[in-house]
């Protein structure tokens, strides 16, 4: 008989163990069966060493699977699948023999794919409980679909005004604005000749956009624009109507940015009427770990 899922299922039950984050969709988060106290009164369709497995379990491990592998034929064949728990179930039943159970990275590892699978199921209550409605995913994107004109541009950034007057001077004694775009401006955009592609007003802080918005195409700013980042010069290649994508396409995008929203502001509400006492700051990784050897030379390395 051929182990065709039980790597995957070792695979689902370390995922959550881990994950920094508690994801939106758990179903292929859920940890490989153990043995639980649970109530299922579902069908028993097998035992192992009197343990018993149930229609509930394989269903579950199907979705696991399926979440997995979206669309992939095996995973339909609900014999294997059965066959594959029984597995699992003999690798827990062994496990406990050993007395890997009783480790303490073990107990962890439980503990955290527990607090991880129910946190997920609140939060999708969360979520099922205050759905996004398609009223309030149109608002957002009349507020934030672009409109009107976009601007292609290119800007030098700097930390003083009179070093970007002095810049301003060196445009209007033909210097090329790509090449004191890479040699000064302190933007991640430098070393691209300070090229910022096409934006829409939004997408730039209001002092930078209301000037773009007054200059023609081909023409640099003969003051600096000053922004919380810094003082910019600003070259404007041109200008185009800006042709929004449709609603429909942009819908999921926006479903995910209000659906993130609104688990922020869940936490944020629990941990407004909890009890939080930090008692001692996390070990640095630096601390912790074990100095580590040159591969090449054998050499520890300070």
């Amino acid at each position: 008989m051929k182990l065709t899922y039980l790597t995957l299922a070792l695979g689902l039950g370390g995922l959550l163990a881990g994950c920094d984050q508690t994801p939106l969709n758990a179903a292929d988060q859920i940890p490989a069966i153990a043995a639980s106290a649970v109530t299922d009164t579902s069908p028993v369709l097998a035992t192992v060493n009197g343990s018993p497995i149930t229609e509930g379990v394989v269903e579950l491990y199907e979705q696991q699977l399926n979440a997995r592998s979206p669309g992939n034929p095996a995973v339909q064949d609900r014999r294997a699948i059965l066959e594959e728990i029984i597995n699992l179930e003999l690798a827990r039943q062994g496990g406990e023999k050993e007395g890997l159970d009783k480790d303490t990275t073990i107990q962890l590892q439980i503990e955290q794919q527990r607090r991880a699978v129910i946190a997920t199921a609140a939060i999708q209550h969360e979520l099922k409980a205050n759905p996004v409605s398609d009223e309030e995913l149109k608002k957002i994107y009349q507020e934030q679909a672009p409109s009107g004109d976009e601007f292609k541009a290119r800007h030098i950034l700097v930390k003083e005004e009179d070093e970007a007057k002095a810049l301003i001077v060196e445009l209007d004694n033909g210097a090329d604005f790509s090449e004191l775009a890479k040699q000064h401006s302190t933007g991640p955009s430098g070393k691209s000749g300070g090229e910022l592609g096409w934006f829409s007003p939004k997408q730039m802080v209001a002092p930078f956009s209301e000037a773009v918005a007054g200059m023609e195409k081909g023409t640099y700013t003969k003051q600096p624009v000053k922004t919380q980042f810094g003082w910019h010069v600003i070259f404007l290649d041109d200008t185009r109507e800006a042709s929004p994508p449709p609603f429909e396409q942009l819908k999921p995008q926006l479903q995910a940015f209000v659906q993130k929203q609104r688990v922020q502001d869940y936490i944020a509400g629990l941990r407004k009427s909890a009890t939080i006492e930090i008692k001692a700051q996390p070990a640095a990784a630096a601390e912790k770990a074990e100095p580590a050897a040159d591969a090449a030379s054998g050499e520890v390395k300070p």
